[in-house]
């Protein structure tokens, strides 16, 4: 029996090392970059909502703090587009960048990159099977999702979106984007590998949780 184990052991070292070998650590590296980017001025951008941290930066980037937003805006709009013209061209080559290519969370780059621009539509199908394939976080492909019907002003699914100043009222409140059968999007989230209920995600950007209608937001 103990020999049994043994070999067993030693097969599962085996295939474990024939997995990582199949990563392209060239590739790799380079997501790791293009993830670095995409990151880089969304975090600067949320560091500045505190008035002194933004003084601190505009300093720290020879800018003023009065064009803080303008210069922060701009130079995500040139790395999203930087980074999705090297994105595209791997997808096209390898499809979906996924965990068997390039490992856990690198993994994730590509995702990040293609949820910013209006490439939805069309990568969607290809994170939908990626997801699928286990090559990509289930619930990145829900994010997705709920964006892209978000977008195309229908229900969501998982309740992933929030939306600010949509209501018809004039009410410039941050809710949660309406969502198809909400009795029941807490199952969808656990399925789909969320830790938290809607409820809970609500509360992460200080709000509470309700159930809003279509025919309540602008169209």
């Amino acid at each position: 029996m103990k020999l049994i184990a043994y070999i067993f052991l030693c097969f599962l070292t085996v295939q474990s090392f024939g997995q990582t070998a199949k990563i392209d650590f060239k590739l790799k590296n380079q997501l790791d970059s293009v993830y670095q980017l995409d990151q880089k001025y969304r975090d600067l951008l949320f560091q500045g909502t505190d008035i002194i941290k933004r003084d601190s930066i505009s300093k720290s980037l020879g800018i003023s703090a009065n064009n803080f937003d303008e210069f922060i805006y701009k130079s995500m709009t040139r790395g999203d587009s930087l980074n999705l013209a090297f994105i595209e061209p791997i997808i096209d080559t390898y499809g979906y960048p996924g965990v068997t290519l390039v490992g856990e969370k690198t993994n994730e780059a590509a995702f990040y990159v293609i949820q910013h621009p209006t490439k939805i539509e069309k990568y969607l199908p290809i994170i939908k099977k990626a997801g699928q394939e286990r090559e990509l976080p289930l619930k990145l492909v829900a994010m997705m999702e709920d964006r892209f019907l978000m977008d195309q002003g229908e229900e969501q699914i998982y309740g992933t979106q929030l939306c600010n100043g949509c209501l018809k009222n004039g009410d410039m409140s941050i809710v949660v984007w309406p969502i198809k059968d909400p009795e029941n999007v807490n199952s969808r989230r656990i399925q789909a590998g969320f830790e938290d209920t809607v409820e809970q995600h609500a509360k992460e950007f200080n709000i509470e949780y309700r159930v809003v209608k279509l025919d309540e937001m602008k169209k």
